[in-house]
């Protein structure tokens, strides 16, 4: 276990927490601990939600370790590779594993943190702290880990031209209205809206959250008449496992159908898995 990130799992869901002080800066530590985390993750079957969270009310990440940055080698031509490196690989990683994978974020979120929180399927922020700044242009340099590609996927091409030029913070208000939080919610009741969040889609069978989460991302990554036959197929499969089959018959015998029972169908689908 690392000092720099702890996680421990609970039926289901995989709460990891980074507690890097003074200001969680994300240094080459946390980088290889987020690194191991998102492989172990993805590959452990007892996990079927990431909860990403920090112990520092003040400070999600704060960004890249800039003495990190002015150690890399700078003297030789830059060069295009032909696969992408190992931040964009961690990225990646949280971004298509299947499961489901949630930033709780308090406090700042700034650089290299914003944009691996960017690659998570969902974001929800604390509405008094909650800070969002791209730091990099006004350094010189550019968001390199991923920020000029995820942004405007989630806040369009004006916005996420405001966030990565302008260099200023974005308040919790504005990156919901934007898109970039799903949420922005009260100190008291944000951690506790991501616990019932996460408990409810890890009281899901995994094979439906994995299928659906790679049918929403093949939503912006194949040409929409391929998503739709992509999707077909995946509702067929799901189709044929028991899991689906042993659901929509209690949810029937739940009530699903009913008057009463559409009126209180979330608290049914709840009560699926048990």
């Amino acid at each position: 276990m690392s000092e720099v990130l702890r996680s421990r799992t609970t039926d289901g869901v995989c709460v990891a927490t980074i507690d890097a002080p003074p200001v969680n800066v994300m240094t080459p530590e946390l980088f290889d601990a987020l690194a191991t985390l998102a492989d172990s993750a993805a590959a452990d079957e007892a996990i079927r939600v990431l909860v990403l969270r920090s112990a520092d009310p003040d400070f999600f990440i704060a960004h890249f370790d800039v003495h990190a940055l002015l150690g890399m080698p700078v003297d030789d031509e830059p060069r295009r590779a032909d696969r992408i490196g190992r931040f964009h690989r961690m990225c990646e990683q949280f971004r298509t594993m299947p499961k489901a994978t949630i930033c709780e974020i308090a406090g700042r979120v700034g650089g290299g943190g914003a944009e691996l929180a960017a690659s998570f399927d969902m974001r929800f922020g604390e509405i008094e702290s909650f800070v969002l700044n791209q730091m990099e242009v006004p350094l010189g340099i550019l968001p390199g880990g991923s920020g000029t590609q995820r942004i405007p996927r989630l806040v369009g091409r004006g916005r996420a031209m405001e966030i990565v030029l302008g260099g200023g913070d974005i308040d919790a208000a504005t990156a919901e209205r934007w898109g970039w939080l799903n949420r922005a919610l009260p100190a008291d009741r944000l951690g506790g809206f991501v616990d019932d969040l996460s408990q409810r889609i890890a009281g899901h069978p995994p094979g439906a959250v994995a299928a659906a989460k790679r049918s929403v991302l093949n939503s912006s990554e194949m040409a929409p008449t391929d998503g739709l036959i992509e999707e077909q197929f995946l509702f067929q499969q799901l189709m044929r496992t028991p899991d689906a089959q042993h659901r929509m018959r209690a949810f029937l015998d739940a009530g699903g159908q009913t008057r009463d029972g559409e009126l209180r169908v979330a608290e049914l689908g709840r009560r699926l898995g048990g």
